[in-house]
Formats: structure tokens, C-alpha cells, sequence
């Protein structure tokens, strides 16, 4: 017996979560990558630290949610894996492009886009696909798609941020230095590079530094 697989398109519905309330005195706008493993509405604890009255931020939700080991209670989501990379890729920059769409973002508000840990590979393969412009991108501690080439930001001219751990138990020095390297070479002498002490997680106190 032969199988074959099949694809099809259908429309679906899926949440995001904010922060805080857009106004007049809102000086920056975040759209906030989550990692695997979380939710939307609870990433934006990291956010807290920020003045409320000057930052907007906005947290889109990875579609692909299961439970989470060892007592399968909890869930987390994922945004891709190597399986149909390419048309699910696809999928999230529609997602993207939504909430965009539904927020109605000022162009006097400084946008500031951040990826964490898994969210690093969405959010700049937005940036890249859809040439957006934000004052900041901060990439925390994840990895730098490797299709992604320095003429994908000639147009950029915000300053990036490539921020890990030194103590990360994902990262060794050989993946450090490639991350480094790749980093460099897309964005050259935009791009500044901090390095803390400390393991995988969000670090809120340079988070909040970056404002």
C-alpha cells in the first residue's frame, strides 16, 4: 500500500496577549518571541520591570501547545520544529502579520522586537521576510537561522543586541562563537554583544537596561 501526504490551507484562530495599555505616553513598543515551552500570557512576567506608562508590549502565541514532562500538567507551546519548516514558517509570518494588522502600531512609537530562546529564529525570520524597521532587536539567548544571510538586513538600521549567559546549559563555547559569527556578519558594526552571568533564562534586569 502507497501513502501519500497531502496538503491543504484553512483558516484558523489563535490568542496573543499584552501588556499594559497603548496611549499617547507610550514611548516603545515590544512584540515579545516567547520560548518553547511557554505561553504567551505568562512570558509577559519578564515585562513587568518595565514602566508601564512608556512600554506596550505585545506577545504572540506559538500554535503548536502540547503538555509538558515529567507530569504532563502543564502547557507549553512550540513555534516550529524540522517537520514542514518551510510552510509552517509560512504560517507564523501570516500570524505575524495579524496582529500587526489588529494593533494599529503608531509610527511615532519606537518598536522594539525581542526573541527568546526558540522566539530568536520567528522573530528575525519576520524582520527578514516582511523588511520591518524597529529601533531594536534584542536576540536573548538563541539561535541565528542559518538561511539567513547579510542582504536580508541591508535595509535595516536599528541596533541589535545579541545577549546570552555565559553559564547557558544550551550553549557551549564552540556554539557561542558560531552564534558570535553569524551574528556579526549580518549585522557588522550595528550590533552590540552582552554577555552575564548566568544560566538559560530572561534576564530582566538587562531588559530593562535597553530603555
Amino acid at each position: 500500500m502507497n501513502s501519500t501526504e497531502k496538503e491543504i490551507s484553512y483558516t484558523i484562530t489563535n490568542s496573543y496577549s499584552t501588556l499594559n495599555e497603548l496611549t499617547s505616553s507610550t514611548k516603545n513598543i515590544w512584540f515579545v518571541c516567547h520560548g518553547m515551552g511557554y505561553l504567551s500570557r505568562y512570558f509577559l512576567k519578564y515585562f513587568k520591570v518595565l514602566n508601564p506608562n512608556e512600554n506596550y508590549i505585545i506577545a504572540p502565541q506559538a500554535q503548536s501547545k502540547y503538555y509538558m514532562p515529567p507530569k504532563f500538567k502543564h502547557v507549553g507551546a512550540s513555534w516550529l520544529t524540522r517537520e514542514n519548516t518551510i510552510a509552517e514558517t509560512k504560517n507564523v509570518m501570516t500570524y505575524f502579520d495579524s496582529i500587526f494588522e489588529n494593533e494599529h502600531i503608531p509610527e511615532e512609537k519606537k518598536l522594539i522586537i525581542l526573541g527568546y530562546s526558540q522566539g530568536v529564529s520567528v522573530a528575525m525570520r519576520y524582520l527578514a521576510k516582511r523588511q520591518l524597521q524597529c529601533s531594536q532587536l534584542i536576540l536573548h539567548s538563541g539561535g541565528i537561522p542559518i538561511e539567513l544571510v547579510p542582504t536580508d538586513f541591508d535595509y535595516f538600521t536599528g541596533k541589535t543586541k545579541l545577549i546570552y549567559g555565559t553559564n547557558d546549559e544550551f550553549l557551549n563555547e564552540e556554539r557561542i562563537q558560531q552564534e558570535r559569527s553569524k551574528a556579526e556578519k549580518l549585522f557588522g558594526n550595528n550590533l552590540d554583544i552582552i554577555a552575564f552571568e548566568g544560566i538559560h533564562e530572561v534576564n530582566t534586569k538587562l531588559i530593562s537596561s535597553l530603555v
